[in-house]
């Protein structure tokens, strides 16, 4: 997509995690001219909130390389976007790929996290790609703003999440698998306005880094994307309205990224022909914003 002036139309959403389907426009999963080359044939891929945003984009992405895909959601929150996004897998699955699944988890506990991972393992064998992409965000206008309870919320869907699904995700994952984790560059330019959203993200830099270096011996790649402005449901579920007029203004292409933009980077990670010689790395598909770290 061209590098201009973007804006979108006044919108919000009153909860989280926040629906694709009633956004305006709606965002682009696929790019139109993308060329699948079977890079991820005869894998096993399960992505966290695949339901929307970048995760779906991911999902699709991944299906027309030919994975497996499996991807997360919430039960009574996503059961639309969901749906869509299985419905869009299945349109795209490839002829050696096995039928995609969704499961319904809070990923913020332990035990949830165990019994993906084993549904995963159960139906399809083995995992051989992990992206740990769940998110939510909230605005602070104050540290008042940020209570006990919002704090380890945000942290468990966000950070922990990565912990305990890596946790038990290695047992079934072989030499030459790959995880990949969801940052932001707001992990580097900070952001006062989600003090707590930008600092699980920060953390996940650190944990990609550290990962990287505790499973290169097992041959398991850790990698990270690090996206600025995206436009996704997590966006009018957390911004007032009018913010959403001037999503990704800011940065030097004057634009917010559609996920389609930000899916090919997870295939370069997740493919062993092409990035077999990254780990630890963070991609940052920002628009121009310089990144000195």
């Amino acid at each position: 997509m061209a590098s201009n002036e973007q804006k979108f139309p006044p919108q919000s959403q009153q909860t989280q995690p926040g629906k694709e389907h009633v956004m305006d426009p709606t965002p682009q999963s696929i790019l139109p001219d993308y060329k699948p080359s079977n890079k991820l044939q005869g894998k096993v891929a399960l992505v966290t909130g695949g339901d929307s945003g970048i995760g779906r984009a991911v999902c699709i992405s991944f299906a027309k390389e030919g994975a497996t895909v499996a991807f997360t959601y919430v039960k009574g929150q996503e059961d639309k976007d969901k749906d869509d996004t299985l419905q869009m897998l299945l349109q795209f699955q490839t002829a050696n790929a096995k039928e995609p699944m969704a499961i319904a988890s809070d990923i913020g506990y332990d035990e949830n996290c165990k019994q993906v991972i084993d549904i995963v393992v159960k139906e399809y064998g083995r995992i051989d790609i992990l992206v740990n992409n769940a998110a939510e965000q909230h605005m602070t206008k104050s540290l008042d703003d940020i209570t006990e309870q919002r704090l380890e919320r945000v942290f468990k869907t966000n950070i922990f999440s990565h912990f305990y699904l890596v946790k038990h995700a290695v047992k079934h994952m072989e030499e030459g698998s790959s995880i990949i984790n969801s940052t932001s560059v707001n992990a580097y330019s900070g952001n006062p306005m989600t003090l707590d959203y930008t600092a699980t993200k920060g953390a996940i830099v650190a944990f990609t880094r550290a990962l990287a270096l505790h499973l290169v011996s097992n041959g398991i790649r850790v990698n990270a994307v690090a996206p600025g402005p995206v436009w996704t449901p997590l966006q009018p579920a957390s911004m007032p309205s009018e913010m959403i007029q001037n999503l990704g203004s800011d940065v030097p292409m004057n634009r917010a990224a559609q996920p389609a933009e930000i899916a090919p980077c997870y295939v370069f990670l997740a493919s062993l022909q092409d990035s077999c010689y990254f780990t630890g790395q963070v991609l940052h598909p920002n628009g121009g914003m310089i990144v000195n770290a």
